[in-house]
């Protein structure tokens, strides 16, 4: 697994000699295309809803400060707080303060990307607070102490076996003898486990898919019941959550959240969809009695201001990585970064840096897949194509890589020597296709021929045909 997206080629190539991996890369089709496609046939208009997000999303970025600001004095009226951060350091500290404050020992946890981005559980373990993840999948990779590879289906690379060497190793104090061979069953050992967690719990962290400036509520979707757990038990809650995620009202909420389960999970509505708008109230029968949200920029506003801030109205689907085909074999790990696929490769660049990050949004073939099913309607070939323009504008990639893009680039603007070298191309490429019909390999380019053909040129370009028939 690889932990750093500068090494994205050498996890790339170990992905592919993973047959384990492989084979449950191969459910991404039944799990969530197939699925994500029953799903909107049964909408009336859903190009016309897609626009509506779009447009959605696009005007509260448009506004953001004017919202943040109008949820902060809700949040406030509410009985809560709002906190903010102007970087993973400072969100931090700022979660850690808190926590401190309020005595807490141990920290329940929602499933939050966010968190992941700021390495929330790393720090907190180091200041003396214990923090479980609560959703199952986060729960199995945080036993092995692994990152999430997909945004909604964190575990989505283990098979069961995997699983249960997991919970065997962890849950020492269970019978060893316990029969853990089937799907129920683990879900049920974790559930056990996961309860007294939850008991425990000091204080809870959750995500948050949206934020209502009119109400000052902070909106997450589960299908586990963790997420309610993990606010209404401890004393305190903190949601952990980006400046982008804000929206004006209710009624936006709704027109994105019927996209959102949609394309996440292929369903009409998540089991669970709550909204926390504070403390707990007199007469309340549950809830926390303090109540903080801590807003991160991170490196957002930057992004706010560049050519590629479209990739903020994402809203955490993953339908983008679960039709994409460079995700789709190589999965969430090989990218080295908290965002994997062609979310990753669209933002990661905004957050991380060039620098670190270059090989993201070269991994593409942009073929638009992810753009044709993306819910809110991101150009995301568009922004990967400015990032793959600012890294050879700034010299990132090799001397040679560079040096190759700019003889192409003298070649192609002269049509004639074009003509030229690409017939020369086409002869050296028919001589070694011979009579296979096929090409498997060239002087150059061995690694784009390492895993293709490619057919026999024609004898005459599409050119010389136009040309000869006028």
């Amino acid at each position: 697994m690889s932990t750093d997206a500068r090494e994205f080629p050498q996890g790339a190539h170990k992905a592919l000699r993973d047959p384990r991996l492989q084979s449950s890369l191969l459910n991404l089709r039944e799990g969530f295309q197939t699925k994500r496609a029953v799903a909107f046939a049964g909408l009336a208009d859903p190009e016309g809803l897609r626009e509506q997000a779009r447009a959605i999303r696009a005007s509260a970025l448009g506004r953001l400060d004017e919202l943040l600001l109008q949820f902060e004095a809700r949040v406030t009226a509410n009985g809560g707080h709002v906190h903010w951060a102007r970087d993973a350091d400072e969100a931090r500290r700022i979660i850690t303060a808190i926590l401190k404050e309020r005595g807490a020992r141990a920290v329940s946890k929602g499933k939050s990307m966010v968190s992941e981005e700021i390495e929330l559980n790393a720090h907190l373990t180091a200041n003396g607070i214990a923090p479980i993840e609560t959703d199952l999948g986060e729960y199995i990779i945080q036993l092995r102490n692994e990152k999430p590879t997909h945004i909604v289906a964190p575990a989505f690379h283990l098979q069961r076996d995997q699983v249960e060497e997991s919970f065997r190793a962890a849950h020492t104090a269970l019978d060893p003898q316990r029969d853990l061979d089937n799907r129920p069953a683990l879900v049920r050992e974790a559930r056990g486990i996961l309860r007294r967690h939850f008991e425990a719990a000091d204080a809870g962290i959750t995500g948050a898919n949206f934020l209502i400036a009119e109400t000052g509520t902070a909106i997450i979707v589960t299908n586990e019941g963790n997420g309610d757990l993990t606010r209404l038990l401890p004393k305190t809650h903190i949601v952990v959550t980006g400046i982008e995620k804000v929206i004006p009202t209710l009624d936006d909420m709704a027109i994105l959240l019927r996209l959102l389960t949609r394309s996440a999970t292929g369903q009409e509505i998540t089991s669970y969809v709550s909204l926390m708008s504070g403390p707990k109230r007199e007469g309340d029968a549950d809830g926390p009695e303090s109540f903080h949200v801590v807003l991160i920029d991170n490196g957002r506003a930057t992004l706010l201001a560049a050519p590629t801030r479209e990739i903020l109205q994402c809203i955490r689907c993953g339908a983008c990585m679960n039709h994409c085909p460079v995700y789709g074999v190589v999965g969430g790990h090989a990218y080295g970064a908290v965002y994997p696929g062609p979310l990753g490769a669209a933002l990661d660049p905004g957050l991380d840096g060039m620098a670190k990050t270059y090989h993201l949004p070269n991994a593409s073939s942009f073929c638009g897949r992810c753009e044709t099913v993306c819910p809110v309607k991101i150009p995301l070939t568009r922004i990967m194509r400015h990032w793959r323009n600012e890294a050879f504008a700034s010299g990132i990639p090799s001397p040679m890589f560079a040096r190759g893009l700019r003889f192409w680039a003298a070649v192609a603007r002269r049509p004639r020597l074009y003509r030229v070298a690409a017939g020369l191309a086409a002869s050296t490429m028919r001589l070694l296709a011979g009579r296979k019909g096929r090409l498997s390999k060239f002087p150059v380019f061995s690694g784009w021929f390492a895993v293709r053909d490619l057919a026999k040129p024609a004898a005459s370009s599409f050119q010389a045909q136009w040309r000869k028939k006028k």
